[in-house]
C-alpha cells in the first residue's frame, strides 16, 4: 500500500501462537475475515500504543471470546456454513444435517402423541423381554467359568454311579488326562450359637478337585493330598458368602465350625464368583476314601492331558472302558463301559437347560419380530398421510437422502425411547422370568446389571433400524412427484400396499410359530398329568431333613422316630412317615437281589425303597396283595435272627415271580446274607421319572437296615379340612422343637414335586401361553392397522362402488376376505417353518409329534379368528361408507 512518503506499509499480523489458537477456535467460514481484522487492529494498536498494549489486548480478546467461540463451533459445526435447506444450496457438515433431521423427527414424534406411544410401548415389550432372557441366559451360555482353562475339564459320562473302588483304580493312571477327581454331594448341618442348625449345599471330593478345576483360594488353602485318607482331620474350604455371613475375617482359617454336628476347622475361602459344581454350593469336604468301598453314588471330573482336547478323547475312553472291563464285573444295566463318553464342563451344565432357554429365547425373538412389523406397519402408515407433503418437499429440493434421514431419525428415535422403556421393563419382570424357569440351582447366576440394559439398548437402535428399512424401501421406489396430481383427485397411492401386505403375513407366520409350540406344550402337559404316578399327590406334604452327623445309626433311627412322632402331633395331620428317597425326583437307591430257591438268577438290581410303616398309606400307593408294614415289623431285638419282612411291587413280582405267588417267599435285601419275607405286593410308582416304564421295587424297614443316612425326607398326609401348605410352618416348628440339630432343607408339596417331574414343559407353558396371546394381540393391532389403511385407500372407490349399487354386505364381505386372504398366506408360511423349527420343542414334548392335527388345527382356527375379528372394524367403517360424502371431498 503507498504510503506519502513513498514507501510501502506492512501489513500487520496477529502472534503466532495467537493466530494458531483463533484458527482453532473461529469456523472455517469466518476465519479469514476474522483473522484479518484482528490483525489489522492489533497492527494500529501496536503503532499507536505500543507492542505491549497491542499483545495485552489481543490475549484478553482470546480469554474473554472463547466460550462464545466453542459454543457457535458446538452448534453450527467446524465449517460455519449454514446447513443446506435445499439441493441449490449445497454446504455443512453431515453431522449437522442429522442432529437436524432428527429435531424434526422429534418435533413430528412430539405432534403425533398417540401414534409415538403405541409404536414405543409396542417396540418395548419385544425388546424388554428380549433383554430380560439375555439377562438369564448370559451368567449360563457366555459368562467365562471360574476355573483355569475351563475347555480343558471334561465330566465323565454315568454321573454320580461311580464308586470309590473305580476311582482308586484309574487315580493316577487315567489315559488320557493329566488328573481325575470324584465328588458326590454332600449337604451338612451349620450349627451356630443357640439357634437352629441350617442346611449347607455342598460337596465331598477327593483332593484333586481344586486342582483339576485350576482354582486357587482367596484365602489359605485347598486340599492336600493326606486330606481325603482314612482317619484324617476334619477340615473344609468354603465360598466367599459363607465366609462373609461368618464375619469375613482372616480369622477364620484355622478355626472350628460345626458341620454336620463334627467340629471341622477352616481351611481356605474361595474367591467371589467361584463355584463347583453348582453355584448353590457354598461347602467343600474332603471324602476320605475307602478302596474297598463299591456303593456308586460318585462323579468324576478331570483335567486332560497336554496336547489333547475334549473332541479327540474318544480313543483314550475307549481305553479307560477296556481298563475297567479287565478290573470289574459289570451287570448290564449299571455297565459303565458302555458308550463311555466324556463332556466339557459347560456342555454340562447347559445341555439340560439349553431346550427351555432357546424356546423361551425364540419366543421373545418372535415377540420383538412382530413389533417390528407393528411398528414398520405404523411407520408405513405415517408416510402414506405424508405422501403429499413428501412430493412437495421433493419438488421444492429436497432430495430422497434427506428424506429418508429423516425417516430413520424417526425410528432410531422411537428405538431409543423404546429401549429405555424396555429396559425399565425388564427389570420389572426379570424376577417373575426367573421364576417361572426351570433353572434350578442356576437361578442365582441370572442377574440383572448394565450389560442387561445395553443390551436392551443394542436391540432397540438394531430394530429401528430394522424397522426403517420398510418406510425407505417405500419411500424409494415411488414416485413423490407424481403424487401432487393424483392428490388432487385422491388417486390411490399403492407404494407401501405391498409391503404393508408382507409385514402381516410375516406377523401371521410369526404368530402361527407362537401357537403351535403352544399348543404342543398344552397337550404334553396333559399328556403327562394323565400318567398315572402310583401314588396319591393330593393332601401330602413333604419336608426334607438332615440328621447330624456325628451321631451313630442307631441314634439316628431313634432321631428319626421322634420325627415322626412330632410331626403325627400336629392338628390336623393325619398320618406321617419318613422315607430315604422319595419317587418322581429322579432315581433312587439300588441294590442287589436274591431270592430263596434261584440259585442262577441273574445278577441284578432293583429300586430300594427304606421307610417306616406308615409311608405306604401315607402316600396311598395301592395294595394288590397281602399286606404292608405294621408297627410290630419294626422291632429288632437282640435275640431276632430273622431278616424281618419286604414288600414288593408289581414289576418285581412279575418279573422275578411271574404266575407264583411271591407272598411268603424269602428274598435278599442287598444289605447283608439275610433274607427277608414276602408280606405284600404294591401297585408301581414312578420310582425315578414320571415317563419311566415301570421298574422293580422293593420296600424294607428302616429298622432292618444297618445304616441311616443323613438325608431323610418325612412325608405327611392331612385331614380333608386342610392343606398341606397351610400345615407346612407348623410341621417345620415341629421338627425343630423335636430336634434343633436336626436342619430343614425344604418344605413342599407332593403335588408341587409331581409338577417338577412333569418337567419344564409345565414350568414354561404359563410364559409361552401369555408370549402367545401377546403374540396374537399385536398380530391383531397389525392386521387391524393394515386393513385401516386399505380401507382408507379405498375410501373413492368404496364410495363409486355403493353409488353404483353395491351392497354394503359385500363391501364388508370384501375387506374380510382381503384380510382373510393375507391370513391364510402367513398361516401356510407358518406352518412351512413350524414344521421345519419343531425339532427345537423335541425334548419338551412327550406323546404328541410335532405335526399333530388337533395342535395345528387349532392354531390355524385361532389366527382365523384373530384375521376376522381384527379386519370387522375396518369392515363395517367401509361398508357405511356415504357415496355423496365420498364424492364430494374429491
Amino acid at each position: 500500500m503507498p504510503t506519502s512518503d513513498g514507501g510501502e506499509k506492512q501489513e500487520a499480523r496477529l502472534p503466532r501462537i495467537a493466530a494458531a489458537i483463533l484458527s482453532a477456535l473461529i469456523p472455517r467460514a469466518e476465519r479469514d475475515e476474522l483473522l484479518h481484522d484482528l490483525a489489522s487492529e492489533f497492527g494500529e494498536r501496536a503503532s499507536q500504543h505500543g507492542s505491549l498494549h497491542a499483545h495485552l489486548w489481543c490475549w484478553r480478546q482470546i480469554i474473554s471470546s472463547t466460550p462464545s467461540l466453542i459454543n457457535r463451533s458446538w452448534w453450527r459445526g467446524r465449517t460455519g456454513f449454514e446447513p443446506r435447506a435445499n439441493a441449490m444450496q449445497p454446504g455443512g457438515p453431515a453431522m449437522e444435517q442429522w442432529i437436524m433431521d432428527a429435531r424434526h423427527a422429534l418435533r413430528r414424534l412430539i405432534r403425533r402423541p398417540r401414534y409415538a406411544m403405541l409404536a414405543i410401548l409396542t417396540l418395548a415389550l419385544g425388546i424388554g423381554g428380549t433383554a430380560a432372557i439375555f439377562g438369564v441366559a448370559r451368567g449360563i451360555f457366555f459368562d467365562p467359568l471360574p476355573y483355569t482353562n475351563a475347555e480343558s475339564i471334561a465330566l465323565f459320562s454315568s454321573p454320580f454311579d461311580w464308586n470309590q473302588q473305580e476311582f482308586t483304580f484309574l487315580r493316577g493312571n487315567t489315559p488320557g488326562f493329566s488328573q481325575i477327581a470324584q465328588y458326590t454331594n454332600h449337604d451338612v448341618t451349620l450349627e451356630t450359637g443357640d439357634g437352629p442348625a441350617r442346611i449347607m449345599p455342598g460337596i465331598a471330593a477327593s483332593s484333586e478337585l481344586f486342582s483339576v478345576l485350576g482354582a486357587r483360594p482367596l484365602r489359605g488353602r485347598t486340599f492336600q493330598s493326606t486330606d481325603d485318607v482314612q482317619g484324617a482331620e476334619a477340615v473344609v474350604v468354603i465360598s466367599y458368602g459363607l465366609w462373609q455371613e461368618l464375619g469375613g475375617s482372616d480369622a477364620i482359617l484355622q478355626q472350628r465350625i460345626r458341620l454336620g454336628g463334627i467340629p471341622t476347622t477352616v481351611i481356605g475361602v474361595m474367591p467371589r464368583g467361584f463355584w463347583f459344581p453348582s453355584p448353590t454350593v457354598r461347602v467343600w469336604v474332603p471324602q476320605q476314601l475307602n478302596p474297598t468301598e463299591h456303593i456308586g453314588n460318585f462323579a468324576l471330573v478331570g483335567r486332560v492331558a497336554p496336547g489333547q482336547s475334549i473332541e479327540t478323547m474318544q480313543p483314550a475312553i475307549a481305553k479307560l472302558g477296556a481298563m475297567l472291563r479287565e478290573r470289574f464285573t459289570y451287570t448290564k444295566r449299571w455297565d459303565k463301559t458302555q458308550n463311555a463318553s466324556v463332556q466339557s464342563v459347560r456342555e454340562a451344565i447347559v445341555a439340560p437347560l439349553r431346550p427351555t432357554l432357546l424356546a423361551t429365547f425364540v419366543a421373545m425373538g418372535m415377540i420383538l419380530l412382530i413389533a417390528c412389523a407393528n411398528v414398520a406397519s405404523l411407520m408405513l402408515g405415517q408416510v402414506e398421510g405424508r405422501t403429499t407433503e413428501l412430493a412437495v418437499r421433493t419438488a421444492l429440493g429436497a432430495t430422497r437422502a434427506r428424506l429418508t434421514r429423516q425417516l430413520i431419525g424417526e425410528a432410531v428415535i422411537l428405538g431409543a425411547i423404546a429401549g429405555a422403556v424396555g429396559a425399565v421393563f425388564a427389570g420389572i419382570v426379570f424376577r417373575s422370568l426367573v421364576a417361572s424357569m426351570p433353572l434350578g440351582a442356576w437361578a442365582e447366576t441370572a442377574s440383572l446389571d448394565w450389560r442387561v440394559f445395553a443390551m436392551a439398548m443394542i436391540i432397540a437402535v438394531g430394530a429401528a433400524l430394522t424397522i426403517s428399512l420398510a418406510p425407505t424401501l417405500a419411500l424409494w421406489r415411488g414416485r413423490l412427484r407424481e403424487v401432487i396430481g393424483a392428490g388432487r383427485t385422491q388417486g390411490v397411492a399403492r407404494r407401501g400396499v405391498r409391503l404393508e401386505s408382507m409385514l402381516v403375513v410375516a406377523e401371521v407366520a410369526i404368530a402361527v410359530l407362537m401357537t403351535s409350540g403352544a399348543g404342543l406344550l398344552v397337550r404334553s402337559v396333559q399328556n403327562l398329568y394323565a400318567i398315572n404316578p402310583g401314588v396319591e399327590s393330593r393332601g401330602v406334604g413333604v419336608v426334607d431333613v438332615v440328621l447330624p452327623t456325628d451321631v451313630d445309626d442307631d441314634r439316628r433311627k431313634v432321631i428319626v422316630r421322634n420325627l415322626i412322632a412330632g410331626v403325627r402331633d400336629v392338628p390336623g395331620v393325619k398320618s406321617a412317615a419318613v422315607v430315604q428317597r422319595l419317587p418322581l425326583r429322579g432315581g433312587g437307591w439300588n441294590s442287589g437281589i436274591t431270592i430263596e430257591g434261584m440259585p442262577d438268577l441273574e445278577r441284578s438290581t432293583t429300586f430300594t425303597r427304606i421307610a417306616s410303616p406308615d409311608y405306604l398309606a401315607t402316600m396311598g400307593v395301592a395294595v394288590k396283595k397281602g399286606r404292608i408294614f405294621e408297627e410290630s415289623d419294626m422291632a429288632v431285638s437282640p435275640t431276632d435272627s430273622s431278616g424281618g419282612v419286604i414288600v414288593i411291587n408289581e414289576a418285581l413280582a412279575k418279573k422275578y415271580f411271574g404266575t407264583t405267588d411271591p407272598i411268603g417267599r424269602r428274598m435278599g435285601t442287598g444289605f447283608g446274607p439275610t433274607l427277608s419275607t414276602v408280606i405284600g405286593v404294591v401297585g408301581d410308582v414312578a420310582e425315578g421319572n414320571l415317563t419311566d416304564a415301570a421298574a422293580p421295587a422293593r420296600y424294607m424297614p428302616y429298622t432292618r437296615i444297618p445304616f441311616m443316612v443323613s438325608g431323610q425326607t418325612i412325608v405327611f398326609r392331612v385331614d380333608e379340612k386342610q392343606t398341606p401348605v397351610a400345615l407346612l410352618p407348623a410341621v417345620r416348628a415341629a421338627l425343630i422343637a423335636t430336634d434343633p440339630r436336626v436342619a430343614i432343607q425344604e418344605a413342599t408339596t407332593m403335588e408341587q414335586v409331581l409338577a417338577l417331574a412333569v418337567g419344564p414343559a409345565r414350568q414354561i407353558l404359563t410364559l409361552v401361553a401369555l408370549l402367545t396371546v401377546l403374540a396374537l394381540l399385536l398380530g391383531a393391532i397389525g392386521i387391524y392397522g393394515v386393513m385401516s389403511h386399505f380401507v382408507a385407500r379405498r375410501q373413492r372407490d368404496w364410495g363409486i362402488r355403493i353409488a353404483l349399487g353395491l351392497s354394503p354386505v359385500r363391501v364388508l364381505s370384501g375387506v374380510v376376505g382381503h384380510s382373510t386372504s393375507l391370513v391364510g398366506v402367513g398361516i401356510a408360511l407358518g406352518l412351512i417353518g413350524f414344521l421345519v423349527l419343531a425339532r427345537l420343542l423335541t425334548s419338551l414334548i412327550y406323546g404328541v409329534g410335532a405335526a399333530d392335527p388337533l395342535t395345528i388345527g387349532a392354531s390355524i382356527a385361532a389366527l382365523l379368528v384373530t384375521g376376522v375379528v381384527a379386519a370387522l372394524l375396518p369392515a363395517l367403517r367401509a361398508s357405511r361408507t356415504d357415496p355423496a360424502v365420498a364424492l364430494r371431498e374429491q
